[in-house]
């Protein structure tokens, strides 16, 4: 054994026997596994490609309900833009051209969110199946996947126009600080039930509720740590000359939404790992842990594609291995 694996052997070991690093690093080593980078970027994809609608159709809806009062209006749009921070005052400064066509903007913007959001439902469905080490007989089938999609969508809806109107609240009257500080624990709060709700709705029904509020209340918290910490950077550093140009406005928008992303992936593994009890894991094998077996013995079985088809899995004996 060299000098260099003796030290990693030895921290092994250590993170090991400890709780916290123990369960951090199993919940590291099953996204490794899953492939977690290409599912983030997969997901992260349809995300862009089904915001821009989103924020259409919200934008529209918004503008007609408050046409008849201007400074409410405002507000209203102020809340729209905080919620993607990156690009929202772009959105703000050109609303007046949705306004122009506003039925025409709102059908458009209607067909290509329904369009978008369905393939998210189904990236995050995909997603929640290779978080999840689902079998294809356990996968739902085209009808269901289409009614998970729908419902997805409405919830999708529900949540922005809560979240946006829950911003809302710091833009009336010059609210105090601890008033925008509740407005802002309400939105976290509801993004934690957001990430329940998501949650339910894309992972297996056998996985009970309380197995999923464990990933939902980190998802919430640290989405709302996000949007809270974007609109600090667009505030203070990114409205000068610092940030040029769309591709700049871009390339922020598509960090920020992987980032938003890698969030709800790793949420939905911190669900997984504990629901299944996926550690302590081990750094440089042999040996195996228990949990270092069951993580493979699940991701074999995921290859399954038929009800006929039996998959079994065993493991040699480390002595046995080293003999051979």
């Amino acid at each position: 054994m060299n000098p260099v694996e003796r030290v990693i052997r030895r921290l092994d070991k250590a993170q090991q026997r400890h709780t916290v690093p123990a369960f951090i690093f199993g919940v590291t080593k099953k996204y490794g596994d899953d492939n977690g980078g290409v599912l983030v970027a997969n997901l992260a994809y349809s995300c862009f490609v089904s915001l821009f609608p989103l924020l259409l159709v919200l934008t529209t809806i918004l503008g007609l309900i408050t046409a008849a009062d201007p400074s409410i209006r405002q507000d209203v749009l102020n809340a729209v833009a905080k919620q993607v921070p990156l690009i929202g005052q772009t959105l703000e400064e050109n609303v007046h051209q949705l306004r122009r066509n506003s039925v025409i903007g709102l059908v458009i913007g209607l067909l290509a969110v329904i369009w978008g959001t369905t393939g998210l439902a189904q990236a995050g469905l995909f997603t929640m199946a290779q978080v999840w080490n689902l079998p294809g007989p356990d996968r739902p089938g085209y009808v269901q996947r289409l009614g998970r999609a729908l419902t997805f969508l409405a919830l999708l809806g529900i949540g922005v126009i809560a979240t946006t109107l829950l911003s809302a609240l710091n833009t009336y009257g010059h609210l105090g600080t601890w008033m925008v500080g509740l407005a802002e624990l309400a939105a976290g709060l509801v993004n934690v039930a957001m990430y329940l709700a998501a949650f339910r709705i894309l992972t297996p029904k056998r996985v009970g509720n309380h197995s999923l509020l464990p990933g939902a209340i980190v998802g919430g918290v640290l989405y709302t740590a996000l949007q809270v910490l974007g609109t600090y950077l667009v505030h203070h550093y990114l409205h000068s000359d610092s940030v040029y140009g769309v591709f700049a406005t871009v390339l922020g928008l598509v960090a920020w939404i992987y980032l938003a992303v890698e969030i709800t992936v790793y949420s939905a593994e911190i669900n997984v790992v504990l629901y299944r009890r996926l550690w302590p894991r081990s750094i440089v094998q042999p040996p195996l842990t228990k949990a270092d077996e069951l993580s493979m013995s699940l991701q074999a079985l995921q290859n399954r594609r038929r009800p006929e088809q039996h998959v079994e899995v065993t493991f040699d004996d480390p002595d046995d291995a080293s003999n051979s």
